[in-house]
């Protein structure tokens, strides 16, 4: 499923006429509807720890600047040293500077603006982070970014979720009532994430 196609099925519910381009359309519904599949797209990915949102890094220098797609750490662990080890996380700048007071056998880390600090420096190199990435939209050829820019743009997290996003936002924008979509697409979202993670 594209953006287009996404859009088309929302159209189909809602009555509008199917479109043969979106992107870049001057129709006022297109530009409408662009804008709500980004919204829904944004939630959705930043709702979910999706599997092909989940991103690796490997420090080379300690501090670490952190990956431009990097959205948020994994949660439980999300960093490790070379030899398989966790760093704890310091959360914030009081707790940091006691810990490089003192010394300690435990490695620690502490994320301030676009870095990862290490403790002891030595034990960041060679880290490995792992990280949800912000890059939910997949392009052509296989280009990972965050927002929308074509009708064939696809999404890294279940497709069929952004046709319920659009859906349920247009609705309430146009003043419809919309609980049940609403619903039905938190529903969606709940089993969707639960098959991601292999749950049942």
């Amino acid at each position: 499923m594209t953006l287009l196609s996404a859009i088309n099925e929302v159209c189909d519910i809602v009555s509008l006429d199917r479109f043969d381009s979106i992107y870049g359309s001057n129709d006022p519904n297109a530009q409408t509807m662009v804008a709500l599949a980004q919204e829904a797209g944004e939630e959705i990915a930043r709702r979910g720890d999706w599997r092909r949102l989940l991103k690796q890094h490997v420090a080379i220098l300690s501090p670490l600047t952190l990956p431009a797609d990097c959205q948020r750490l994994t949660p439980g662990g999300a960093v490790r040293t070379a030899s398989g080890g966790f760093f704890r996380p310091i959360t914030n700048s009081s707790q940091w500077a006691v810990a490089t007071s003192t010394a300690s056998a435990q490695p620690y880390f502490f994320l301030r603006d676009n870095q990862m600090l290490f403790l002891p420096a030595s034990a960041g190199v060679g880290a490995i982070v792992d990280y949800i990435s912000k890059n939910w939209v997949l392009g052509d050829p296989f280009e990972e970014r965050n927002t929308l820019q074509a009708d064939d743009d696809r999404t890294l997290f279940p497709e069929r979720l952004l046709g319920k996003g659009i859906l349920w936002r247009w609705k309430r924008q146009k003043g419809l009532p919309f609980d049940d979509s609403l619903a039905e697409f938190e529903a969606d979202l709940l089993q969707e994430l639960n098959a991601d993670r292999g749950a049942s």
